[in-house]
């Protein structure tokens, strides 16, 4: 039998914002194509001392013994992910604590919380807990900003959650409105005014979807 022990563990789970969306858009096909490549960035954004534990679906879940290189992971791989033409946003939480691990398995609350976290965040946006935030006010070049305490579902207490390496005068991404696909503007397949606002698409696929049922689509 294998062996069971408690331990403590930083815990980075990502996955693409408006994946669903995306697949609808563009069928499982593309949608396999995006996760393959997914995968690829993953692993290629991993710091020394974290590991890839598993992929469910568009979203992974990473260990580390310490919050320092979790944290230069996630920046790391948004950054990544932001270099990637057409591709989805991605959406990052973090968290840290004591679980149970058995085989490679991990179990406990921490685990429960950093997915609370993670379904949070908004596509890009890179977000962590205090057991996390308290080592990364040590890395210098690392910001935080504190943005309140959050009521999540099961969790009796509000969790105070802080945004990692805040960028506030930074535009605002342009993004598909059918497909969630981050959209370079200069690039886009094509433009279509609509409410007195343009919006952006990565194909001419999209923009007919959204010219059947333009309500159906908001910013």
């Amino acid at each position: 039998m294998t062996t069971a022990h408690e331990i403590d563990r930083v815990f980075l789970m990502a996955d693409l914002s408006g994946f669903t969306a995306l697949t609808e858009a563009h069928g499982s096909l593309r949608a396999a194509d995006v996760v393959a490549r997914y995968m690829e960035i993953v692993r290629g954004a991993l710091e020394d001392g974290v590991r890839f534990v598993e992929r469910v679906g568009d979203g992974v879940l990473l260990v580390a013994d310490d919050a320092a290189p979790a944290v230069r992971t996630a920046i790391r791989l948004r950054e990544a992910i932001e270099r990637e033409p057409l591709f989805p946003m991605v959406r990052i939480g973090l968290n840290a604590g004591r679980v149970v691990e058995r085989g490679g398995e991990f179990f406990g609350s921490p685990l429960n919380l950093t997915a609370r976290v993670t379904a949070h965040a908004r596509a890009g946006q890179i977000l962590c807990t205090e057991p996390v935030a308290a080592p990364t006010r040590a890395l210098g070049d690392v910001e935080l900003c504190h943005l309140g305490s959050v009521h999540f579902k099961n969790v009796l207490e509000p969790v105070p959650i802080f945004e990692i390496v805040c960028r506030p005068g930074e535009a605002p991404a342009v993004i598909d409105p059918v497909c969630r696909m981050r959209v370079d503007p200069e690039m886009a397949a094509a433009r279509i005014v609509y409410k007195d606002t343009p919006r952006y698409f990565c194909s001419l696929e999209c923009a007919r979807a959204f010219l059947e049922k333009p309500d159906g689509y908001p910013l």
